[in-house]
């Protein structure tokens, strides 16, 4: 299903979104960041080919994250590890090209994924991870109205071989109207995120 709002439309990932990707992995060469795990643009298309395969088990939903703007595409975002018995899911695997960061792209999108998870999908918890030492991602799922509940230790091993701290984020369905309103105020002012 795709996502649209006023200045970003999150369309489910497919191959057809390729190139784009690779030019917003290049912008910046997120690849290089030690704290996410961003593919090279050499992996992208077994990068998409995943996430379709995902999708088409019900297990993940990956989106090209597009600006309105300009047509192009800024990055990638996933709704991940989905149980609907539990009605619990993760917002995950997120990245911009360096142009989309801290403009508003990223808060609109979370905004677009949050408001389908609960209203559309009728989540109870939506769970946002990091690393411990990305003090920029930290505080961007700080500004979401997502509360941090705990640091999973020795959680990950990176690409670089370090073994991540992995630190969790929530928002809960009885949160969310106050983080909606918030997160709404925050994007009508203007603010990036």
């Amino acid at each position: 299903m795709q996502l649209e709002g006023g200045r970003v439309r999150l369309e489910p990932l497919e191959q057809r979104h390729h190139d784009g990707l690779c030019e917003a992995v290049r912008d910046g060469n997120l690849w290089e960041l030690a704290v996410t795990l961003v593919p090279r643009p050499g992996d992208v298309r077994g990068f998409i080919a995943d996430a379709v395969a995902a999708r088409e088990a019900g297990r993940e939903v990956a989106y090209a994250t597009v600006d309105l703007a300009t047509g192009r595409i800024a990055g990638s975002t996933r709704l991940m590890m989905i149980n609907t018995a539990h009605r619990r899911l993760e917002i995950g695997w997120t990245f911009l090209g360096r142009t989309w960061q801290r403009t508003g792209v990223n808060a609109e999108a979370k905004l677009l994924m949050l408001t389908h998870a609960f209203e559309d999908l009728g989540m109870n918890r939506v769970e946002l991870l990091t690393d411990v030492r990305n003090s920029a991602s930290r505080a961007a799922i700080a500004r979401l109205g997502a509360t941090q509940e705990g640091i999973m230790r020795q959680h990950m091993v990176m690409r670089d071989g370090h073994v991540r701290d992995t630190v969790v984020f929530a928002l809960t369905r009885a949160e969310w109207p106050d983080a909606k309103r918030a997160l709404r105020a925050r994007l009508g002012a203007g603010h990036a995120g």
